[in-house]
């Protein structure tokens, strides 16, 4: 039996491990493409998730990463949603790691009820387990954001390589479940319906 801790914990690595995972088999291009009129692309993702883990679980807790990514101190909008050619995979992925485990050790050495303050939250004074229900939403979200536009480069779906998540049907069906949805979408927004 495990407690409230270790179940947060392990849902918190679950969407940490499906976003990690969203960038194999890809190419640079595949991991950094802007698949949304905002430039949301796979690598970024994974950049704003670094930042969320080390601001959330380090400062917040009076607990600062030690060397943390240069990018956390620019003042440039958007700065942690996408990267520059020069901010390579292999780097950006260490300081995701480097920034979980990091977290991992305030999570393990505080208490759930063990204060904290994120001076922008409407309500600054928080709690390690709000923190941690927060994060467990916030990597959940941009994990989700990551299915579609991995779908979208390349087709490729699901929480991880052994989990799809999907039915287990051919190309033909999906054609023919994509039409389906299409034509109930243009019948309900006919002139005519309801």
């Amino acid at each position: 039996m495990t407690g409230p801790k270790d179940d947060l914990r392990r849902y918190l690595q679950h969407g940490r491990d499906a976003v990690a995972w969203k960038l194999d088999a890809l190419s640079e291009f595949g991991i950094r493409r802007p698949m949304t009129p905002t430039g949301t692309n796979l690598l970024g993702l994974v950049k704003h998730l670094t930042g969320c883990e080390i601001g959330y679980f380090g400062e917040s807790f009076g607990r600062p990463m030690p060397d943390p990514p240069g990018w956390l101190t620019s003042e440039e909008p958007n700065v942690d949603l996408w990267a520059t050619a020069d901010e390579s995979r292999a780097q950006i992925v260490a300081d995701y790691r480097r920034a979980c485990r990091h977290a991992d050790t305030t999570i393990e050495a505080l208490d759930l009820d063990a204060p904290g303050r994120i001076e922008p939250w409407s309500t600054p004074d928080v709690t390690l387990h709000a923190v941690l229900v927060h994060m467990i939403a916030e990597t959940h979200r941009h994990a989700g954001h990551a299915d579609i536009v991995r779908e979208l480069v390349d087709g490729e779906v699901g929480m991880r390589a052994s989990a799809r998540n999907l039915p287990a049907v051919d190309d033909a069906w999906w054609s023919r479940h994509l039409a389906r949805v299409e034509r109930a979408a243009q019948e309900a927004d006919a002139p005519d319906h309801g």
